[in-house]
């Protein structure tokens, strides 16, 4: 059953500099089905995030459709959950409220809203950190947290924006495990935007190549789960997909 589909997407916006219009989406068609996830990769500049951006309802866009679960987006709703790259955590929340904060506004009754704050801070490994301030964690735990706080609010689709960019190496690689094994149990509905091939290879069912605003070719990823660095860093199958996406992203 698709969840979202992006028909016929176009955004265009005046250019101040070169004085006229600019097409940064042509005509981008993609559905994603129910509880798959699909990373997005392209280089700069190729709409991965305006894309993102109209899908949030963050911006509009100038034709074409998008539709959750067959709804028409018109802007930004709870169906829809964003991860930024940026932690974006309320300061003065502590990890629970920040968590619980998509049912409080949905009008959920603090017990229930409690209880399901902790119950995805459990599956996160984050339990021990409830009543801490976001400044009291590392930035690592911090993204989890953000992941676990869009989760909460059941989204339809769960939306990324390279979220793991601004960590270090090794935790990078931490979270993306953390991702796939809750993903695993959950199934979200997931759209990941990411420069790096190899991230968006570990993550996705399927990885879509954007060029120029155009949809260049979508690969499947048939990998086995769980996907642990570990055993995928040197699999043949990982290396000639990830390979494959980087050609094209260099060709694009």
């Amino acid at each position: 059953m698709k969840t979202l589909s992006l028909k016929n997407l176009r955004k265009t916006y005046f250019d101040p500099y070169a004085g006229s219009q600019v097409t940064a989406v042509h005509d981008v068609s993609l559905d994603v089905e129910q509880g798959e996830f699909v990373s997005v990769v392209g280089p700069s500049g190729c709409g991965k995030t305006t894309i993102l951006n109209m899908i949030a309802g963050f911006i509009p866009y100038t034709g074409g459709e998008i539709l959750i679960d067959g709804n028409l987006v018109k802007g930004p709703g709870p169906d829809r959950g964003v991860v930024f790259q940026s932690f974006a955590l309320f300061p003065w929340k502590t990890v629970l409220e920040n968590v619980g904060f998509g049912p409080k506004m949905r009008g959920v009754p603090k017990d229930e809203r409690d209880r399901t704050a902790r119950e995805y801070l459990a599956l996160a490994g984050l339990s021990h950190a409830a009543d801490r301030y976001p400044n009291e964690l590392s930035g690592g735990m911090q993204q989890r947290v953000g992941v676990v706080r869009a989760l909460a609010n059941n989204p339809a689709v769960l939306l990324m924006d390279e979220p793991f960019a601004s960590v270090d190496a090794q935790t990078r690689m931490t979270l993306q495990e953390e991702l796939t094994r809750i993903w695993q149990e959950r199934k979200p509905t997931v759209i990941f935007i990411t420069h790096d091939v190899a991230e968006a290879v570990f993550l996705a069912n399927r990885v879509v190549v954007l060029s120029k605003g155009r949809v260049l070719d979508q690969i499947k990823v048939d990998l086995p789960r769980p996907r642990v660095w570990d055993h995928l860093i040197e699999d043949e199958t990982f290396k000639r997909l990830s390979a494959q996406v980087l050609q094209m992203v260099r060709a694009a």
